[in-house]
């Protein structure tokens, strides 16, 4: 458990340097197509519904190789 939770530690600081560095490294998350995004007067809804699905399905490939 202690190597895990240091693993995503390690993930968590390399995301943030490469943030910090590059901006606009990620700004495609919640910019694909198929992300619902509605605007009404006030008042803002957006639904990341592709951004998740492509999220899910790289943390489900990287969890499988590292379980093996």
């Amino acid at each position: 458990m202690a190597k895990i939770l240091i693993g995503v530690g390690v993930v968590l600081i390399a995301i943030g340097v490469i943030w910090l560095i590059f901006p606009n490294a990620f700004s495609w998350i919640g910019n694909l197509p198929g992300d619902i995004k509605h605007t009404s007067g006030n008042t803002r809804v957006y639904f990341p519904i592709v951004t998740m699905i492509v999220i899910s399905i790289v943390a489900s490939i990287l969890l499988n190789i590292f379980n093996r």
